[in-house]
């Protein structure tokens, strides 16, 4: 294999220093890497030109400051004929090319009975496609390198994991209708947007709603809410517009976010009434 598979958006697959648990694993499998090379007896030169990548590019990953690529693992166990020992290291090492803060919300959401969620800029992460996500990522400032837009759009996918869990989480969604408007993407990709939050909002454990900008005065005027609540009746939310935006925990705190949660969903249209209204607005495109 001639060419060198390394580019100027490597850089969106360094290990996050701050993340002690996906340094530990990223730890095991460069020890593993480097063994299998050495008992090769292969020197790190050669090494780098039979998988394709440099000198620097296999130093880095068995130093462990460098998460291999799915591609890295397989061409890897099939020069140093590990039998499939090797890349079956890609399971252990794909949910570390998710960035912590995401794994640690991924998480969060998976314990949860109930996710309760206003959202006032975007399209909540949980209700966006994946062309619609990646068309976010790529207009954030300063821009993204193309590696971490593609590293970005597969967490958020990886969160909708959610709709497959048995039992079934409670799920109650409110959109600004700006969010709902805002062409992300260009018409096509907006429109499968709209269209996508039709089909979602047909499931049972899911409700769906929409603030209008007509409602001049509502709850949620003062930013975006997110209420997660887990079997053990504890809960976690945040709020833009209390407690400084920080993710609280305490009952009494979480008990304001549900009850300013719940007269926004009271001044927000029906779930009937928004499926209506994304129909009419599909219809006048």
């Amino acid at each position: 294999m001639s060419e060198v598979n390394e580019d100027i958006d490597e850089s969106a697959w360094d290990i996050d220093p701050d993340d002690e648990q996906g340094a530990a694993v990223l730890a095991m499998v460069a020890r593993q890497l480097k063994t299998w090379r050495e008992m090769a007896r292969m020197k790190v030169t050669d090494f780098g030109k039979a998988i394709g990548y440099g000198e620097d590019m296999v130093r880095k990953v068995e130093g462990g400051t460098r998460i291999p690529k799915p591609e890295y693992l397989d061409n890897a166990d099939r020069v140093l004929k590990a039998g499939g020992r090797i890349a079956a290291m890609k399971e252990d090492v794909e949910p570390i090319h998710y960035p912590k803060k995401v794994r640690d919300l991924a998480k969060l959401e998976a314990k949860a009975v109930e996710v309760c969620a206003y959202s006032i800029h975007t399209v909540h992460g949980l209700l966006q496609t994946e062309e619609h996500a990646r068309a976010l990522f790529e207009m954030r400032q300063p821009a993204y390198s193309h590696e971490e837009i593609e590293r970005f759009t597969a967490a958020r996918m990886a969160r909708h994991s959610i709709y497959v869990r048995d039992p079934a989480p409670t799920l109650s969604f409110v959109q600004e209708e700006t969010t709902l408007r805002r062409r992300v993407g260009g018409t096509m990709v907006w429109r499968r947007q709209l269209e996508h939050l039709l089909e979602v909002a047909k499931l049972r454990n899911l409700s769906f709603q929409i603030m209008p900008i007509d409602q001049e005065i509502h709850a949620g005027l003062d930013g975006g809410i997110e209420v997660l609540k887990f079997a053990n009746g504890t809960g976690v939310g945040r709020s833009e517009g209390a407690f400084g935006g920080r993710a609280v925990d305490e009952l009494k705190q979480l008990r304001l976010l549900e009850l300013r949660y719940g007269m926004i969903r009271s001044q927000a249209l029906t779930p009937r009434e928004s499926t209506a209204f994304i129909e009419q607005v599909l219809g006048e495109t």
